[in-house]
């Protein structure tokens, strides 16, 4: 029997839950948003002040978001350095990349240092086609390295190579980031939140903020059902719950991705030669992804979901059940040797959709009310950067991070709803018509094409 949930939170074993706020409560910085971006702002606020008071207030438990049901890739930026030089010029693409290597390798030697097993593996992300139309896409990208004096970051591999790591008949060629690892994304928040509350970080779950209010030069008041938190700064980082954040409603869309999970096949594994531990992806605009579990699972999603109206984050975004049958599905034509063999557990969720495809960090214009959105898919890895900026900003510091391209950057709004939706669902329905032809050898047609190239038109970047 197919469970409906992220096995990950099971997996971890989870702990007791902190208290929710109660009363009113006076503190240094209020963070809004108990996942990676706010856990991690927390704990990074407490390292450089420890005897400022933070205070985080998490919406339901911690884990509970996206931060615990994503797949675990751990991944920097050098997969998306020619676009990022292309937009930001090479010297802003390259201190950007390698701000967000540094937070790949920092959260490794975070959880080691602490000794919480994330099962955190550096094992690499390989991206490969899996139709002849997505052959090369990563080219762009491993050719920027190359140019950049960042050779090794992402190289080209091709079909043999592909197939002595990972032998599948969906996959030809592809390029590797040998930096790129994994971790139990339940597991990392888990210990995040544990070690802020540790560090005496305020940790409230349970917390939903349901009133926001700041003014220039005045402190921001955090309303609760049961308290509030006063504070001379913010955080807000909640992820595609951002998209409800009157500042931030013009700004990302909302979609959702869903996974499904076998039970273990260390011998389906060791037939197909997939021992290394890779993280795998796909390089179609909804792409397929993979990765392996300590005890030999197969974890397996499809980033295709529907777009959610607004902040509605729950139904058919959390849970599809023909999403996950048509992940299900997919999964068996990458690997035909998994029929037969159990799927034991199910589950989706929202991912927050920059229109430039990657994190956004800024403040609210005069106020001391800091952000960040967007993570689009990539969000284990760059939350840490993300954080380690919000930090600076919500301790008034300026200096290198704080001067990273994905700090204020210009870029296209989207549309209010109802048309974000509606056109959403319109582009939606075109891309994945366009990925059907094109896996079928066919061309996609010219309603397809020009609905597939409005948003590049619009200036929004659809990341493959």
């Amino acid at each position: 029997m197919t469970k409906v949930g992220a096995y990950w939170l099971h997996e971890a074993g989870g702990s007791a839950a902190t208290e929710p706020l109660e009363g009113d409560v006076r503190a240094d910085v209020v963070v809004v948003g108990g996942g990676y971006t706010g856990l991690w702002t927390a704990c990074t606020i407490h390292d450089q002040a420890p005897d400022a008071r933070v205070v985080v207030l998490e919406a339901a438990a911690c884990g509970e978001g996206p931060s615990g049901r994503n797949a675990g890739f751990t991944n920097s930026l050098w997969h998306h350095v020619a676009e990022l030089a292309e937009r930001f010029g090479d010297h802003a693409a390259l201190a950007l990349c390698r701000e967000a290597d540094r937070s790949v390798d920092a959260i490794g030697a975070w959880a080691q240092e602490r000794g919480i097993d994330v099962w955190y593996r550096q094992a690499g992300h390989l991206k490969a086609a899996a139709s002849p139309a997505q052959e090369g896409r990563w080219t762009p990208s491993v050719r920027g390295c190359e140019r950049l004096g960042e050779a090794g970051r992402y190289v080209e591999l091709d079909a043999d190579e592909v197939e002595r790591r990972c032998s599948s008949p969906r996959l030809a060629a592809g390029a590797l980031m040998p930096g790129s690892a994994t971790v139990q994304p339940a597991r990392l928040a888990l210990g995040l939140r544990d070690a802020a509350v540790g560090a005496g970080v305020a940790v409230h779950e349970h917390s939903r903020a349901q009133r926001f209010t700041s003014r220039p030069g005045g402190d921001v008041v955090v309303r609760t059902a049961a308290g509030t938190v006063t504070a001379p700064a913010a955080v807000v980082a909640v992820g595609p719950a951002a998209a409800g954040f009157r500042p931030l409603r013009g700004k990302l869309a909302v979609t959702s991705t869903h996974m499904v999970l076998t039970e273990p096949v260390p011998d389906v594994l060791e037939e197909i030669g997939w021992t290394g531990g890779e993280a795998i992806s796909t390089a179609g605009t909804y792409l397929n992804y993979f990765r392996t579990t300590p005890d030999g699972r197969i974890a397996f999603g499809w980033g295709g979901g529907r777009v959610a109206f607004g902040a509605r984050l729950g139904g058919r975004i959390d849970h599809d059940p023909a999403l996950s049958e048509r992940v299900r599905g997919d999964l068996l034509t990458f690997f035909p040797g998994l029929r037969g063999r159990r799927i034991t557990h199910a589950w989706g969720g929202p991912v927050d959709v920059s229109p430039i495809h990657h994190a956004v960090v800024g403040s609210v214009a005069g106020e001391r009310v800091h952000y960040a959105y967007g993570f689009t898919g990539n969000g284990v890895g760059p939350s840490h950067l993300a954080a380690r900026i919000l930090a600076a900003l919500a301790l008034e510091q300026r200096n290198e991070l704080t001067r990273l391209a994905l700090v204020e950057p210009a870029h296209a709004r989207v549309p209010p709803e109802p048309v974000r939706y509606l056109g959403g669902r319109i582009l939606r329905a075109a891309l994945l018509r366009r990925e059907r032809r094109e896996d079928a050898g066919r061309k996609p047609g010219l309603v397809t094409e020009l609905i597939t190239e409005m948003p590049r038109r619009l200036g929004i970047h659809l990341g493959r």
